[in-house]
C-alpha cells in the first residue's frame, strides 16, 4: 500500500510542476494546506477518494492521470505537451532574466 501512495504522489508532483505550481498554490486551489500536499508527494499520506478528486480537479485532469505512473510525454494530451513546452521556455527565459539581473 505504502509504494502506491509513493506512485501517486509522485504523479501528483510531476503534475503539479508541469503546470507550474507550487505545492501552496495547488493547496489553494483545492483547499489543502501545503504541508498537506508535500506529505500527499512524499507518499506518506494516505489520501481519500474526496481529496484524490479534489486535487485532480485543482490540477485540472481526469483522476484516472493521477493513476497514470508512466512518465512519458507520449502520455500526454496534446494540449499538455504544449503546455509543457510552453513552461520549458518560461522556465528557460526566467533563468536568462535572472542572469542578467545578477549581472547588473
Amino acid at each position: 500500500m505504502d509504494e502506491i501512495a509513493k506512485q501517486v504522489g509522485l504523479r501528483i508532483r510531476e503534475l503539479r510542476k508541469a503546470r507550474g505550481l507550487s505545492q501552496e498554490a495547488l493547496g489553494e486551489k483545492g483547499g489543502f494546506h501545503y504541508s498537506y500536499i508535500g506529505q500527499i508527494e512524499r507518499g506518506e499520506k494516505n489520501i481519500s477518494l474526496q481529496n484524490i478528486a479534489k486535487i485532480a480537479e485543482a490540477l485540472e485532469v481526469g483522476i484516472h492521470q493521477l493513476f497514470s505512473f508512466s512518465y512519458e510525454l507520449e502520455s500526454l494530451t496534446e494540449s499538455e505537451q504544449t503546455i509543457k513546452e510552453i513552461l520549458t521556455i518560461l522556465k528557460k527565459l526566467n533563468r536568462i532574466s535572472l542572469l542578467r539581473f545578477e549581472m547588473c
